[in-house]
Order: C-alpha cells, then structure tokens, then sequence
C-alpha cells in the first residue's frame, strides 16, 4: 500500500473516531464503527485495517475482542473512567470489595487492581497466562488490571448507582461491601482493614439492612458479623437473630487466619487475631 493511501486511511479512521465521540459512544464495539464506516468514506473491508492502525496510533484502547474504548487523545475526551471500562467488560458488573472499600471511603490504602463482582454466566473476559492454578489471574486493560470475582446470581445484591467520571456505574453499596470483606478479606486489603472500615462506618451504619443482608449470604458471615458487631457496641438484642444461626464447629474470626484462638461460645468462632492468640 503506497504511502498516500495509507495516510488517507488513517485520516478516515480518524474522522471515524471523531464520529463516534460526537454520538457520546466512548466505549464502542466493531459493530458501531461498521454501521458509521460509510458515513465518513470508510469501506467495510478495510475497517479492521483502520482500527488496528487507530491502536497503534493511540486513539483507541482495546477492552476485549470486538470492544474499544475511546482515548483521551481524543479532541474534547476525558479519559474512560476505569469503572465504566468494568460496566463494558462483564455484565453484569458491579464495582466491590477492595474498589468499593476505597470508593466509600472506608479505606486510605488505595487497590493496584479493580474488584468486579459478576455472575457465573461464563463471559468474564480471560487471558492466557502461566500462573498456577488458584492464583488469581487479573484482566489488564492499559494500566488497569482487573479481577472479577464471581458469585451465583442469588448472591447478586447489595448495589447502587453512582457516578464515576462521565458515567453512571452499579457498585456495592458500603453494607455489602463490608460482608464482602468478612467473606474475602484478601480482596479488601486484610481482615485488620476490614475491621477499620467497619469502625469508619459505624457511625452511618444501616443495622437492619447489613443484618438481613449477612442472613441471605450465609451463616459463616452471620456468624463473623455477629462477633464485629458486638465488639462495636451495637445493642445484643439487634443481634439476636444472627447469634440463633445455628453452627456445627467453630469457623475462623479471620478466613486467613491460623485455625487456633480464643473460643467465642456465643458466634461460634475462633478468635484468631493477633494479640489473641497465645503462643
């Protein structure tokens, strides 16, 4: 291809990108730019072509086959909100655990990854590695990576909507986030932030709603909630219902922590926090 043709290209390719952040598409799939490609001089044929130069030059991102985002080079674009790259990757999505944490406020430390929790439908996007089995294998977009955590569809609740950058995204709301945390502290920093973050939210905690919340996750968390909740000061009464949950064996305080500690008869756990466990 001669030198003319192919700079003619690109500026077509780019007049389509121009098109698509004028139609406010920011995230955009192959589909989108094929039914605008004649608008602007582009044949069908060489649409591919003209993403893939498009790439390479910068003024798209690509998310997952068939799937971009538009990049701040972009005239007039704001760079995609992290987030609502997660709304586009999986759905549904909603922005947890560690993400959610910081969002909320309820943590200083800031996560290297976004935490996306989604249903078991088989569409998280994945990438071949050689990490062994069991570790988790985050999904990079850019500079982001992103881990999504799965759970079955009756799991999925607990969220609203928020705004991040430009765009409405569905998140954990700080309840949901919390019982994530008791659940997988590993995702949310450690279980010692995770008792943090639920002293930061203390003060603004809905009772109620994180007690019934707990009842529909499982016992396990009931249980773990139940021991925070008391060692926060919230009356035993409001607690009751969660202490009833019946318990076969003693679970751990901490799901990361060593199966030794102080029995609490009353939650049915180990109490296997530091400064509690006797050498």
């Amino acid at each position: 291809m001669s030198t003319n043709h192919r700079t003619k290209r690109t500026a077509i390719g780019i007049e389509l990108v121009r098109r698509l952040a004028e139609e406010g598409s920011r995230i955009f799939t192959t589909d989108q730019a094929r039914q605008l490609a004649a608008s602007v001089g582009l044949k069908e044929e060489y649409l591919w072509e003209a993403l893939h130069h498009l790439r390479c030059n910068g003024w798209i991102v690509p998310l997952r086959r068939g799937l971009y985002a538009l990049s701040s080079a972009v005239p007039g674009m704001t760079a995609v909100h992290e987030f609502e790259i997660a709304m586009a990757l999986v759905d549904p999505a909603a922005i947890s655990h560690w993400s959610a944490l910081h969002y909320h406020g309820l943590t200083e430390q800031v996560p290297r990854w976004v935490f996306v929790t989604t249903t078991t439908d088989g569409s998280v996007p994945r990438i071949r590695n050689n990490k062994p089995k069991g570790v988790d294998r985050g999904y990079p977009v850019g500079d982001t990576v992103y881990l999504f955590i799965q759970v079955k569809p009756k799991r999925y609740f607990g969220v609203q909507k928020v705004w991040a950058g430009e765009a409405r995204v569905t998140i954990t709301d700080p309840e949901r986030t919390l019982l994530d945390g008791l659940t997988m502290p590993k995702y949310c920093g450690d279980f010692a932030e995770v008792l943090h973050a639920f002293e930061a939210q203390s003060a603004d905690l809905n009772i109620d709603k994180i007690v019934s919340y707990a009842l529909k996750l499982d016992k396990v968390t009931a249980k773990r909630l139940g021991w925070v909740l008391e060692s926060l000061g919230v009356d035993r009464d409001q607690l009751d219902c969660l202490a009833k949950e019946p318990l076969m064996s003693y679970l751990k305080l901490d799901p990361t922590g060593p199966r030794k500690g102080p029995r609490n008869q009353r939650w049915m756990v180990l109490e296997n926090l530091p400064g509690r466990i006797r050498a």
